[in-house]
């Protein structure tokens, strides 16, 4: 650990679920030494100790946090850390004791990184949620669909991952540049629902500019387009199409071999349907692994759909080493790519407390103050 742009960055993560660990995990991976604070007797994961992805590239200390001494064991962290991630729901972490006010009054230039769906703030913040309610009130939900159907759920990366662990790893670094001249640190308040409401800026200026008026699924880039949009193939397998300007659907044309003089003015939205029976059926008559190779050569924007177990063995995914295994397990890799300060390789996820006998003697605990905190199951 420690190699990268964020090498001696000191970072201690309250733990949690999903997109504040993954914040975590995109410091740890760039260099940063995260201390993930996790309580006592927790067994591993349902993913199992080696195979959550989140939780890799971390250190692990396993601390009763319900207990006055284990909270100051944590303020004592604090004090020699540079960042606190943590993802609870709005004041958790102040009944804990471990609130900004308390943290930041042992360190000044902590910076404070939190992550909730709601925010820390407004009615709903003290409200339960999910990724599907986030993205839903942010606008970023209903848009997403075929037309005349029910809005579909990307997964959960629009409002977990990219508007949430994605938006709070930004705020900190940002935070943290700030204080390179304040000498100041701060709290970050990162909602999923700002987010992802912040991805959806340009669908807002299209929509102002009168280039996004119809429906879900009528618009350029929601599948509307016949030639921004996903077909299916020979074998029932999957393409996508991309071909978004004049040249590139040229080509694409010339790649499906069709003559544009058979089809309609690709700009005449009422004869969209037409444009994208012409297109399904071209598309058709050859597999998908048949159509990615034929395009590998070619400006045409079309691309194979690839299963996520496919993705790490796609040739240009293996040159780039787009993924790597860890300790078994095939994950993403760490991005984006430094020149002068590259990544290294995660760490496997540690298992829970793992190295909660370290992190304490550099806290100067000696060894028998450590062995009776284990004693009264303090630590763990």
């Amino acid at each position: 650990m420690g190699q990268g742009p964020l090498a001696g960055l000191r970072v201690v993560e309250l733990m949690g679920l999903g997109a504040a660990p993954f914040a975590a995990m995109v410091l740890a991976d760039l260099g940063a030494d995260v201390v993930r604070v996790e309580r006592v007797g927790r067994g591993a994961d349902v993913l199992g100790v080696t195979q959550d992805p989140l939780a890799r590239g971390r250190r692990s200390i396993a601390v009763d946090l319900k207990r006055a001494e284990g909270v100051e064991l944590v303020l004592r962290l604090v004090e020699r850390s540079d960042v606190l991630v943590e993802g609870f729901r709005a004041g958790v972490t102040e009944r804990l004791g471990l609130g900004p006010e308390d943290c930041l009054a042992r360190n000044p230039r902590l910076v404070y990184g939190r992550l909730t769906g709601w925010g820390q703030d407004g009615p709903l913040a003290p409200r339960a949620g999910h990724d599907i309610n986030y993205i839903s009130l942010a606008g970023a939900l209903e848009p997403i669909g075929r037309p005349g159907r029910p809005p579909v759920p990307p997964l959960n990366l629009v409002g977990d991952f990219g508007g949430g662990g994605m938006l709070l790893a930004m705020g900190v670094l940002a935070a943290l540049y700030e204080r390179e001249n304040s000498g100041r640190g701060q709290v970050v308040d990162a909602a999923m629902v700002d987010g992802a409401a912040l991805l959806t800026t340009m669908l807002h200026g299209m929509r102002a500019a009168g280039a996004w008026s119809g429906g879900r699924g009528e618009n350029l880039l929601d599948g509307g387009a016949p030639y921004y949009d996903t077909y299916q193939t020979a074998d029932g397998r999957y393409v996508s199409i991309g071909a978004l300007e004049e040249k590139f659907y040229a080509e694409l044309l010339r790649l499906l071999e069709l003559d544009p003089a058979d089809l309609p003015d690709r700009d005449d939205t009422a004869r969209w349907p037409e444009l994208r029976e012409k297109i399904a059926a071209a598309v058709r008559r050859r597999s998908r692994d048949e159509w990615a190779e034929l395009a590998v050569a070619s400006d045409a924007c079309l691309a194979p759909v690839l299963e996520p177990g496919e993705a790490p063995d796609h040739p240009h995914n293996r040159k780039r080493q787009t993924f790597v295994d860890v300790a078994g397990t095939v994950q993403p890799a760490p991005a984006p790519r430094f020149g002068r300060t590259p990544a290294s390789t995660p760490a496997p996820p540690p298992h829970p407390g793992a190295d909660t006998d370290t992190v304490l003697a550099e806290l100067g605990l000696p060894a028998e103050e450590v062995r009776r905190l284990r004693a009264e199951g303090l630590v763990g």
